[in-house]
């Protein structure tokens, strides 16, 4: 897996980049830190594309759920940028995090029941999950060293669930999110008549 290191081109402080000698951020580290604000504008986009109904609603709120409950476990074990986590399901998943953010996204889009919106979030998740997962294991690496690289070698611990943890991740706004999302897509189910 290659790193997110910047490239060797620096941008020229006179155009408004970073100063001479600066290492110009790569497409990685660009899309890592965007995958925010990307989301909202995909999410425009799959509103405006989705043609929800009754049935798909209830199987992608089914499989939406999922990967929040997946995401609440692992923020209950995280303590970012202090330790390497390898309890709960990071025992079992590198990136629990992202891997329940792209069951959401499935979920979103199965409650969507557009082709095109399955698309879309397809290569959202594909593009900005890539790039954040190996732009988090370079600052892994680089902060943490040998002890990285020995939970991705199979450590674990056995540290409880914290909801305090949840809170302190602030987890929450990726549920408030969801049920957003949900809601929206009702009222589309429902404007349209498909509900």
């Amino acid at each position: 897996m290659s790193s997110s290191r910047s490239s060797p081109h620096t941008s020229p402080h006179a155009s408004g980049g970073a100063p001479v000698g600066t290492p110009a951020p790569s497409l990685v580290s660009r899309l890592a830190r965007w995958r925010v604000p990307l989301g909202f504008a995909f999410a425009v986009l799959a509103l405006w594309l989705a043609q929800p109904t009754r049935t798909s609603l209830l199987l992608g709120a089914i499989v939406a759920a999922i990967g929040e409950g997946l995401r609440i476990w692992a923020a209950g074990h995280l303590n970012k940028s202090r330790e390497v986590t390898s309890s709960g399901p990071y025992r079992y998943f590198a990136h629990p995090l992202y891997v329940g953010s792209s069951v959401m996204a499935l979920g979103v889009a199965v409650a969507a029941a557009s082709i095109l919106v399955a698309l879309a979030t397809a290569l959202y998740m594909g593009a900005t999950i890539t790039a954040a997962i190996r732009h988090e294991e370079a600052f892994l690496r680089a902060t943490f060293g040998p002890a990285y690289d020995t939970y991705r070698g199979g450590a674990s611990s056995d540290r409880p669930f914290s909801w305090q943890q949840v809170m302190v991740n602030r987890e929450y706004r990726a549920a408030l999110g969801l049920v957003l999302a949900g809601l929206l897509l009702l009222g589309k189910a429902t404007y349209n008549g498909s509900f």
